[in-house]
């Protein structure tokens, strides 16, 4: 479905109590941690086929106990496939709401870009007659000195 035009606005408080909302979030999940590059290229990765997996070894292990090790502990398995499964749901609602702001803020950049850019057409033009609108003209054109500045890319042709 295409999107019309967006109109909207998000007052102060709103914006606050969101944050806030976000805080408690993160106050309800203390133990969210955050891994370099290299700790997540090196883990094993668990995704909806492997949490099925998962949920039928806790049942094995569940079952089975006499087949485990004694140091093996049955439970911090359980533990760990439980917040496995909460933390996939939580994910997915968040990832939801990730999306339709990512594309609600592309959508609205966009028409602020295009409108801006008619903005700019009409001050350019107007500033050839109109006193003290060169100046304004030359502001909004600094957005562009850096495109136009940039060297072509050199292709090789070996």
């Amino acid at each position: 479905m295409t999107y019309q035009n967006i109109t909207g606005s998000i007052s102060t408080q709103d914006i606050q109590e969101i944050k806030a909302a976000l805080q408690t979030i993160q106050k309800k999940l203390p133990f969210l941690i955050t891994l370099s590059n290299e700790e997540r290229r090196r883990l094993l990765k668990m995704g909806d086929k492997s949490l099925a997996f998962v949920n039928n070894s806790v049942t094995a292990a569940q079952s089975n106990r006499e087949i485990l090790p004694a140091s093996f502990d049955v439970e911090e398995l359980v533990r760990d496939y439980q917040l496995a499964s909460a933390l996939t749901e939580l994910l997915t609602s968040m990832r939801q709401i990730t999306e339709q702001v990512d594309d609600t803020l592309l959508a609205v950049g966009s028409e602020a870009m295009s409108s801006s850019l008619t903005v700019y057409d009409y001050v350019k033009t107007a500033a050839k007659k109109t006193p003290g609108l060169k100046t304004v003209a030359e502001q909004l054109g600094e957005r562009f000195k850096a495109i136009k500045g940039r060297s072509p890319k050199v292709t090789s042709t070996s």
